[in-house]
């Protein structure tokens, strides 16, 4: 969710094209899968990615409709990241494309006065940013492609995650 835009860019997303994210987790995305309850991921990136994801936190857990979700993410910046990186965000409800949408980075950034702006210098990250969610939040399961991209074209970051709001009326038994 980032001195960090891609994951800042993940969490002001969040807000402005998918409004709903996960549960509060803590996510490890050095492993090629992981699922949680409720959500999944890949993170799809290569080691030669300029931005490393490490972990994204959120919280309240669940996250509450009308309610703000606060967003941790940490990650290592491996080259500077310049005005001109952009992200393609595509959000699915099952099959159905909801939005596809390109975002500038550091645009967004600004725009939602984030901690970090462009240029970000190399570097170790955390950012913190906080996202209002919607009070309609649909019961239905989503799935979030995130690809971002330096002024270069040089990939920069690959997250996608899957939502389930569907939730089940019976308790899940570990």
């Amino acid at each position: 969710m980032v001195g960090f835009l891609s994951l800042s860019l993940l969490s002001l997303l969040a807000g402005s094209a998918f409004s709903v994210i996960l549960p509060e987790q803590e996510v490890i995305l050095d492993a090629p899968a992981r699922t949680m309850e409720g959500w999944s991921y890949v993170n799809c990136g290569l080691p030669s990615d300029v931005v490393q994801v490490k972990s994204i936190t959120l919280f309240p857990d669940p996250p509450k409709p009308g309610k703000d979700l606060i967003i941790t993410a940490v990650g290592t910046v491996n080259q500077v990241v310049e005005d001109g990186a952009y992200a393609d965000v595509t959000v699915k409800l099952g099959v159905i494309k909801l939005l596809h949408k390109q975002f500038d980075v550091c645009h967004e950034a600004r725009a939602a006065n984030a901690s970090i702006q462009c240029p970000v210098e190399k570097g170790e990250y955390t950012v913190v940013q906080n996202v209002t969610l919607p009070n309609e939040i649909p019961r239905a399961k989503f799935s979030v492609s995130v690809r971002g991209y330096t002024a270069e074209d040089e990939d920069m970051l690959c997250l996608d995650l899957k939502v389930d709001f569907m939730q089940s009326p019976f308790p899940r038994i570990l």
